[in-house]
């Protein structure tokens, strides 16, 4: 078979399953005697039911869930089983113990979803990175036949590269010295497992491998879902999942937001408020302005005054030939009288104005004057806000949308740890690329979810895993698809076929 024959055939057989899982009442509800809270990390809730109760419960199969207290629905997906429970990662807490439930799965989607993607590979190529993905077609085609001494199976090439060894410790070690190989060149890397518990382990290892390496291995490296162990190797894996991740990255970026929403709203603040001072400050030196022109003008006029009344004191001392020059010349006692009388209204007009324009100083003075703090205040608000751009720079900061941004997180992520199922039927992954993949346990993953995970990647793909598992592969994984129906299952579906054809 050819790449696109392959999605194709893949694509059909999954729709042959969610058929399947329809009959065998799959997506039928649950009741759940007990669930209780395990921790909370992020926007995430990661909650154990009872496994016996949810054998129609599946791995990485979404769900909603409905609890019996006054909480609201909420929706989900499962993890795994550990210690007889079954994990649950939900998006909405409802309670740290709660005793009823209903859990409704949601596999005939689930397996819609899957199909949906592989069609949309076979379909649009171009939306896809398949150059290394054809190179797993001899490996996936459910015609071919895997012998453990095909030639197949070892070597390596630039593009495929295989590693086979029934120690998992030394497989794993292996795996982890060419994820700092990868890491160290700056490499998007996608780490595949078939299972969450199996993935804990392999994300645990790298991590301590990457912090050997003295590399950040906190921030290179991510588990895309909750982790259901809480150490591996030492290492918190709360630490390095993705949803903690994203979580603190946020937080901190909206303490900064609202750092600056504070600085804006001040400065919007400041601003008026300094605005109104300066008017009553320029009105206040225009008023004062005004005050000296009249006291100068009041000045003259004074002068005049004291001129006239030394004129008048002096009178009597002046010779009779001056007098008489002064009545010619229309300057004689009476007339000099009357000025006075001109210039003391003059002056009395004067002083009234130069009271009211004192009386609005004295008003003027409070409102133009600035507190000592806020001048130094506003400046160096504005220094901050012009160094980043403005405030309609920092009204579309603001304005922008408070909800996280899971694809955008994500794509900056440079190792991403996660299942092959969830790679297919997360969205998320879907534009996602990545230039590495390190598939491990790869004989045990469905060939559906190891072949859509291969298109998401440009470079190269890594297989690894038991070479015990090498001789049913792709067989073992192909028989049923996925891979998850338990045979009491399929042995009632094959029960209920069987009565159909006999009434038929």
């Amino acid at each position: 078979m050819k790449l696109h024959e392959l999605l194709t055939h893949y694509a059909n057989q999954l729709q042959t399953e969610r058929d399947r899982a329809m009959t065998l009442g799959l997506d039928a509800p649950i009741d759940i005697a007990k669930t209780r809270h395990i921790q909370t990390i992020g926007g995430l809730h990661l909650y154990a039911i009872d496994g016996a109760a949810a054998q129609r419960l599946f791995q990485d199969i979404p769900f909603t869930i409905l609890p019996s207290n006054d909480c609201e629905p909420t929706e989900g997906i499962v993890l795994g089983r550990l210690k007889g429970e079954l994990m649950i990662q939900t998006v909405d807490t409802f309670g740290d113990t709660v005793h009823h439930c209903t859990v409704i799965p949601d596999t005939s989607g689930y397996l819609e979803t899957a199909a949906t993607r592989l069609h949309d590979m076979a379909s649009k190529p171009d939306a896809f990175t398949l150059g290394p993905a054809e190179r797993l077609v001899p490996w996936l085609d459910p015609e071919e036949t895997t012998d453990a001494a095909d030639p197949r199976t070892h070597g390596a090439t630039s593009v495929l590269t295989t590693i086979w060894n029934r120690d998992e410790a030394a497989r794993h070690a292996t795996l982890c010295t060419l994820l700092v190989e990868q890491a160290k060149l700056n490499k998007r890397v996608l780490v595949i497992s078939p299972d969450h518990n199996s993935l804990d382990h392999l994300a645990g290892a790298m991590a301590k491998k990457l912090q050997n390496a003295a590399l950040p291995y906190k921030s290179l490296l991510s588990r895309y879902e909750m982790p259901i162990l809480h150490t591996t190797e030492g290492i918190a894996l709360h630490e390095i999942g993705f949803e903690a991740h994203m979580h603190q990255f946020y937080a901190k970026a909206n303490s900064h937001k609202v750092a600056l929403r504070k600085k804006y709203d001040r400065f919007r603040e400041l601003t008026p408020i300094l605005s109104y001072k300066r008017e009553k400050q320029k009105d206040l030196n225009e008023v004062k302005l005004l005050e000296w022109r009249l006291l100068t003008s009041l000045s003259e006029w004074q002068g005049k005054i004291k001129a006239l009344d030394n004129t008048v004191a002096d009178y009597e001392a002046i010779p009779i030939w001056k007098r008489l020059a002064m009545q010619a010349a229309g300057k004689n006692v009476e007339t000099l009288k009357e000025y006075r009388i001109i210039y003391v209204e003059k002056t009395r007009e004067l002083m009234h104005e130069i009271e009211i324009a004192q009386q609005r100083i004295r008003e003027l003075i409070p409102e133009a004057a600035i507190p000592k703090d806020m001048r130094p205040e506003y400046e160096e608000l504005k220094e901050d806000i012009t160094k980043l751009g403005g405030t309609k720079k920092i009204r579309e900061m603001l304005s922008a949308g408070e909800g996280t941004n899971r694809q955008a997180f994500i794509q900056n992520k440079r190792i991403v740890a996660t299942t092959a199922s969830r790679v297919l039927t997360d969205p998320l992954f879907k534009r996602v690329r990545f230039d590495v993949a390190i598939i491990d346990n790869a004989p045990r993953i469905p060939a559906p979810c190891v072949l859509g995970a291969s298109g998401l990647i440009r470079e190269r793909i890594i297989l690894s895993g038991n070479s015990d598992d090498l001789q049913p592969w792709p067989a073992k994984a192909t028989s049923h698809t996925l891979g998850m129906w338990p045979q009491e299952l399929l042995d009632l579906s094959s029960k209920s076929q069987a009565e159909e054809t006999q009434v038929g």
